[in-house]
């Protein structure tokens, strides 16, 4: 008897719409957890290269919490094509566009390939409670809880 192992096809699984609520969540440890997700290593049916993961709504981006002292030394920088870098630190960042802060975190936990960027646009992530994906009926999940 041989025994074969299941491999998904792309367009196979139907993806389900989670949605998290960040209000008093450490930033990387919902971003572990939202990544797994992305990829679809939470389903029993996870295949390396084919995206099987699953829509991510974050709601309440700016009331996520750094753990120590990332809040003040932190820093993201960007190059703007001119003669200087840009830089800002998280509570910077949280004023302007707090949104960001979810999402490079869970980008940077992602691969680094044209998979992990489709996996990427299944990620949404609002400042505030509201957000526009009531029609896909969201299912509330609870991620960075010790």
């Amino acid at each position: 008897m041989i025994k074969r192992s299941y491999v998904a096809k792309t367009g196979e699984l139907e993806a389900k719409w989670f949605v998290v609520d960040a209000t008093d969540k450490i930033v990387g440890r919902m971003a572990t957890e939202i990544a797994m997700i992305l990829m679809g290593k939470h389903r029993p049916t996870y295949t390396p290269h084919v995206d099987t993961g699953d829509f991510v709504i974050v709601v309440n981006a700016e009331k996520v919490v750094f753990s120590g002292r990332k809040e003040q030394q932190k820093e993201y920088d960007w190059y703007t094509g001119h003669t200087r870098r840009r830089v800002e630190n998280a509570a910077e960042r949280r004023e302007t566009r707090p949104e960001l802060l979810v999402y490079e975190a869970v980008r940077r936990m992602l691969p680094k390939n044209k998979l992990a960027r489709k996996m990427l646009s299944k990620l949404k992530v609002y400042a505030g409670n509201a957000h526009p994906h009531q029609a896909q009926n969201p299912q509330p999940k609870e991620v960075g809880v010790k």
